[in-house]
């Protein structure tokens, strides 16, 4: 199959997945934090071999997970009150 055949529009999409996407960006927090606790220990190696990037690698990404959790948690309360909006009968 060549390329233009999957560019060229007439493919359909699938359809998007659905799932707990609160779970998801927690584990993925956790794992973030997880490996910046364990690694922090061993400060002063990374320190002597220039690899201190890995530790606030690791912060940054328990941080960005915080934020995440944040955003996700706000969508599907969006998302929940907008499907209550929709179920609800019209009050006229």
């Amino acid at each position: 199959m060549r390329l233009g055949e999957w560019t060229n529009g007439k493919r359909e999409a699938p359809e998007p997945l659905e799932g707990n996407v609160v779970a998801t960006v927690l584990v993925g927090t956790i794992a973030w934090a997880a490996l910046f606790v364990v690694q922090l220990p061993f400060y002063s190696w990374y320190a002597d071999h220039d690899h201190t990037w890995w530790l606030w690698t690791c912060l940054t990404g328990a941080g960005l997970g915080v934020f995440g959790l944040w955003y996700v948690r706000r969508r599907e309360a969006a998302i929940q009150a907008a499907r209550a909006r929709q179920d609800r009968p019209d009050r006229a």
